[in-house]
């Protein structure tokens, strides 16, 4: 190791749950003396125990005084916070990974699928990710960019790989908030190799800023031996960003969504931020568009008061009407008030039924337009029914095989 003898990780206090304080000294004799205080250590002090000597091997040190703080952590946390310590022994030095066992087969996630809610979840907080699938979100993002303080995004990488690698997602899909610039190109690092289906790259600008990191992602990709794709979820959240909204959402073939960041924006258009969101009408607009034009989902912004539910529905509902295909969540209650805001609702579902049945017919005996009953359809109509019809089964509104239950 470095003439650094002394590191530490983790957060200690009362009011921690679910996570340890660790903090490590290295002598240069004497083995190893590790002094444990838990919550739980009737129980589970000797498993403890057992656990930090195999890491403490696993990184080859012999010689240390370990003082440990449980306040619940899993294993992952326990190893993530031991981890995080010997990094900072020496940042420069070269570290061989301390690795969960994972939960399932790392699989990636399909470009065309449900992402009507994405639940933030800070990382360097366990105690949020253990149980967040059991919300069902669409997906949940391991935030690495403003939920982390900057003395802490180091540690909360590691928490976050081993999360990624060993916590059930429950088939939300597995996606990571990277920083900006070159922390954020190291983040990759920790999470390209271990699971992460999709990144959300914060505060892009230009098409050149997300080139970036989709070079950086193949690279790692083509090192790691990951052959699934790993998709990109830019978010605007400038003037400038806005204004370049189709430059962004086409710059990759790996993006599959444009979201919007209006607590950024509002700021730097120099307006306050309002639930009915008329100063972000054209903001939100662009980047709908700039999507649509570029084959992609937008995604709109967080709605921030957790406490009322009907202003969110209204805003679900509202951002729904612009073109809106998602929104992003700070809290699970939210969760099922934007997946009903998304969902078609009865009368939509009807009239995109009958309209899919008369196109189907129509392609049936080679008819070049289609008609329901005196009207002509358009073909962009028709696209509208078999997107809604598409959105319906997603939400379990429609079953697969409604054709036969007409």
């Amino acid at each position: 190791m470095s003439s650094t003898k002394q590191a530490s990780a983790g957060r200690r206090g009362k009011s921690v749950r679910s996570d340890c304080f660790i903090e490590l000294t290295l002598r240069d004799s004497g083995g190893l003396n590790i002094d444990l205080t838990s919550k739980v250590k009737s129980l589970y002090g000797d498993s403890i125990d057992h656990l930090i000597r195999s890491g403490l091997a696993h990184f080859k040190i012999d010689n240390a005084d370990l003082l440990i703080e449980d306040a619940g952590a899993l294993p992952i946390v326990l190893m993530a916070r031991l981890e995080a310590a010997v990094r900072r022994l020496d940042p420069d030095a070269e570290v061989d990974p301390w690795l969960p066992e994972p939960f399932e087969e790392m699989v990636g996630s399909k470009r065309q699928r449900q992402r009507r809610s994405r639940l933030y979840l800070p990382g360097n907080e366990p105690k949020f990710m253990i149980s967040a699938a059991i919300h069902q979100p669409d997906g949940l993002i391991l935030d690495l960019e403003d939920s982390v303080a900057v003395s802490e995004k180091d540690a909360a990488r590691i928490l976050i790989r081993n999360a990624l690698i060993h916590l059930d997602f429950m088939g939300a899909e597995k996606m990571v908030r990277v920083n900006q610039g070159e922390r954020g190109l190291k983040d990759l690092e920790f999470v390209i190799p271990y699971g992460a289906q999709l990144i959300l790259l914060p505060k892009m600008e230009t098409g050149a800023e997300v080139k970036l990191f989709a070079d950086r992602i193949a690279e790692i990709r083509n090192t790691s031996g990951i052959e699934h794709e790993v998709w990109l979820m830019p978010i605007v959240e400038s003037a400038k960003g806005s204004w370049n909204a189709f430059e962004i959402a086409a710059s990759d073939p790996s993006i599959v969504g444009l979201a919007i960041g209006l607590e950024d924006y509002t700021a730097d258009i120099g307006v306050q931020r309002t639930n009915e969101g008329k100063e972000s009408i054209w903001a939100r607009s662009q980047l709908v568009n700039g999507a649509r034009a570029a084959g992609v989902s937008p995604i709109d912004t967080v709605f921030s008061d957790v406490g009322d539910m009907d202003a969110l529905l209204d805003s679900v509902i509202e951002a729904k009407s612009l073109g809106f295909e998602g929104k992003g969540c700070i809290h699970p209650r939210q969760i099922p008030i934007v997946h009903q805001g998304f969902a078609p609702t009865a009368d939509e579902v009807k009239k995109a039924k009958r309209i899919v049945l008369a196109f189907e017919d129509a392609e049936k005996q080679g008819l070049g337009v289609v008609s329901l009953g005196s009207k002509m359809i358009d073909p962009p109509v028709v696209k509208r029914a078999l997107r809604t019809v598409d959105e319906a089964i997603r939400a379990s509104i429609l079953a697969e095989d409604w054709r036969d239950q007409v």
